[in-house]
């Protein structure tokens, strides 16, 4: 998103403070409807020239479009690089460490604050390789330091490549999921939807900035917020659970009473089963026992907090 009026035309419309972003900086945040439930969350970079939006890839064509039906005289571009741009993640406390080694042209990356963001390139010892331009984020979703790298296409395998040889090591889909859940970090699609409320998602100390002005939804979420003392129906809480077997959408009970849902699952190599789901608001307190049905029976499980110690 570029021109003049992007940061001023995001404020009305998300729940972060776009207008107090300056050049370098970001923020996350949800795009809501004006019944306070997500249209899709976003990750959002301030680059100088440019907004960078990072939308989940299901809900790009929905969000661009909600984007320009909304511009009438204001001077804001739009462009989908979703073609023109892929994305690198990097994960772990040496994440830093190894990114200065790989790049060129930023440096300090451990003391960056999340969203902090930069232009670089990819250093190569190799001078039959091409030299790629990226732009870098840091965005820890693991529960450990992490970066994004945005990077032409073409260059993504030699960006890889680049990061294994200084012994970076390609996670596994099993591992990644496992880390986030053990970080308690919810992804829309799949632990938040359009039937979400953000206060339900425990995502407001991130997403929500409560000192800005107006944004679409907003009268529903002070509204729960001040008169319904932050009390909502269901919570996303963290489960460990007794053993294996329960999967995406397995039902959460309390007796003989259905309390919720699981959204996510994993075996964790520290905390073996593991899950996140959510719960009726009388069992959202850490230690509340309840019981998470799986093919072969029923699970015990006890909530705990997020992220999951």
């Amino acid at each position: 998103m570029s021109g003049a009026d992007r940061a001023s035309y995001l404020q009305g419309l998300l729940t972060n403070d776009i207008q107090a972003l300056t050049p370098g900086t970001g923020c996350y945040a949800a795009w809501l409807t004006p019944q306070g439930r997500m249209l899709t969350d976003l990750h959002v970079f301030e680059s100088g020239d440019m907004i960078l939006l990072d939308v989940p890839a299901d809900e790009l064509a929905a969000t661009l479009q909600r984007l320009d039906q909304f511009i009438f005289s204001e001077d804001v571009q739009l462009a989908d690089l979703s073609g023109t741009l892929d994305a690198v993640w990097i994960h772990g406390p040496e994440a830093a460490a190894l990114l200065e080694q790989t790049l060129t042209g930023v440096e300090g990356l451990a003391g960056w604050p999340d969203y902090h963001n930069a232009r670089a390139a990819v250093s190569s010892t190799n001078d039959s390789r091409p030299h790629y331009e990226v732009v870098v984020a840091r965005v820890s979703q693991l529960g450990v330091p992490g970066f994004v790298l945005y990077i032409e296409p073409s260059g993504k395998t030699d960006l890889e490549r680049a990061l294994v040889d200084r012994g970076a090591v390609i996670a596994d889909a099993s591992a990644l999921e496992a880390a986030r859940v053990e970080a308690g970090y919810p992804l829309f699609g799949i632990d938040m939807t359009d039937d979400t409320i953000p206060l339900e998602a425990g995502i407001e100390e991130r997403a929500i900035s409560f000192s800005k002005g107006c944004y679409v939804g907003q009268e529903v979420i002070i509204r729960v917020l001040h008169r319904g003392h932050g009390r909502v129906a269901r919570k996303l809480v963290a489960l460990r659970l007794s053993a294996e077997g329960p999967r995406r959408g397995a039902t959460i009970r309390a007796g003989d009473r259905d309390v919720g849902a699981v959204t996510s699952a994993a075996v964790s190599p520290r905390f073996g089963s593991i899950a996140l789901g959510y719960v009726h608001r009388d069992f959202t307190e850490a230690g509340s026992r309840v019981s998470v049905q799986a093919p072969a029976g029923p699970v015990d499980a006890v909530v705990t907090p997020r992220p999951i110690s």
